[in-house]
């Protein structure tokens, strides 16, 4: 494993519901990866109950206790995408694309916007 990653199970009690891996690596040679989100799963059983904000407010808060006010990450765009959750997070395009994936960022205290 990277040993700037930072993976994290999510728990309903005694149940994995999700998982996120993030990244911290302030070094990093490209802007996308020295802190953000690498990947975000949620059962599909668990989607739409808050999960996945869940989590993208963990690695927000993780980032601002390393000293970090942005983070990002990366979605193939389409249909049946995660663009519309990653919006909803807070997240905005920045306009530039990384391996084919359109790069959206936002900062450690942008608040999820309500569900619509």
């Amino acid at each position: 494993m990277t040993p700037t990653a930072w993976p994290r199970a999510i728990l309903d009690g005694d149940v994995v519901v999700g998982f996120v891996m993030a990244n911290f690596d302030p070094e990093n040679e490209l802007a996308a990866f020295r802190c953000g989100i690498w990947r975000l799963n949620v059962a599909a059983d668990q989607q739409g109950r808050g999960v996945g904000r869940f989590a993208v407010e963990g690695v927000a808060r993780e980032a601002q206790s390393r000293g970090r006010d942005r983070i990002t990450v990366l979605w193939a765009p389409g249909e049946g995408g995660p663009e519309g959750f990653y919006l909803r997070c807070g997240f905005e395009p920045t306009g530039e694309q990384v391996f084919d994936q359109l790069l959206g960022a936002r900062t450690t205290t942008t608040a999820s916007r309500p569900a619509g």
